[in-house]
């Protein structure tokens, strides 16, 4: 079961980079280049604040 509908997926971007997001695991992460930040989605609701964003790898 996806985390968020797929028609609010197309629409949302990484606030920091503005690139595309896709859903990993709990986390939606950002296809950036430069960015590598996931964000947490919290019941259902992404938190698309960089201070609650991780760094990826």
């Amino acid at each position: 079961m996806p985390l968020v509908e797929a028609a609010l997926l197309d629409i949302l971007a990484c606030p920091v980079c503005h690139g595309a997001l896709r859903e990993d695991g709990e986390e939606l992460v950002c296809g950036g280049e430069s960015c590598g930040l996931a964000y947490p989605v919290r019941g259902g609701v992404p938190v698309l604040l960089e201070d609650e964003a991780r760094r990826t790898g």
